[in-house]
């Protein structure tokens, strides 16, 4: 299996999971997750799976500043619905970095490590989500503009000719060596630029829910 190289220099994020502690999966409960992990779930590596890892990232980081995230302790809200444009995509990213999940997921074990409806969609929070720690109720807002990072002008009429079939060989090459480049940018030269991720905590009064 081979990856583009920046994968390997793109940021991680090393969680516990109490379940995973329990049950023996990982030694101490603690997990490592790369961006190739995201690439894996969503099946392709692109802005919006890139951003979606990065700002997960940083919003738990932001929650946890001394300790290692808690994975499958926080409530995660989103101000779109489950789904309106990408925010399906960017929920299942959500889900393996912090491992609150929809409906569908764990119902727990007598009442512990419970996963499911740990998202939730439509709601009134002011930025493109929202993840609340439930055990102190500390909160962050999060939000992404990938507006700021560049795109070579050639990705989008190669894109068209992709996706009509008129693409040589050669410029479906190309097309996949630029559009690779801006995912790069996005977790290589823009991962701590607060003009692309924006996190900020939200007053105790006004989180939870």
């Amino acid at each position: 299996m081979t990856f583009p190289s920046f994968f390997e220099q793109a940021p991680r994020l090393k969680v516990r999971d109490a379940l995973a502690e329990l049950l023996g999966a990982a030694s101490g409960g603690v997990l490592e997750y790369r961006y190739e992990d995201a690439v894996k779930l969503a099946g392709h590596s692109c802005p919006t799976v890139a951003s979606a890892y990065q700002l997960t990232r940083l919003a738990l980081l932001a929650l946890w500043p001394d300790q290692l995230p808690q994975r499958g302790a926080v409530l995660v809200e989103f101000a779109a619905p489950f789904g309106e444009g990408v925010t399906g995509v960017i929920a299942s990213v959500v889900t393996l970095l912090t491992g609150a999940a929809q409906e569908g997921g764990f119902k727990g074990l007598a009442g512990q490590h419970v996963r499911r409806d740990l998202q939730r969609f439509s709601r009134e929070v002011p930025w493109q989500m929202r993840l609340t720690r439930q055990d102190t109720g500390a909160a962050v807002d999060a939000s992404s503009d990938l507006s700021v990072v560049p795109a070579d002008r050639d990705m989008s009429p190669l894109l068209s000719a992709c996706l009509a079939g008129r693409a040589s060989e050669e410029q479906r090459r190309r097309f996949a060596e630029l559009w690779q480049q801006r995912v790069a940018k996005v977790l290589l030269d823009f991962a701590d630029d607060p003009r692309v991720f924006r996190i900020r905590a939200v007053p105790a009064a006004t989180s939870g829910g």
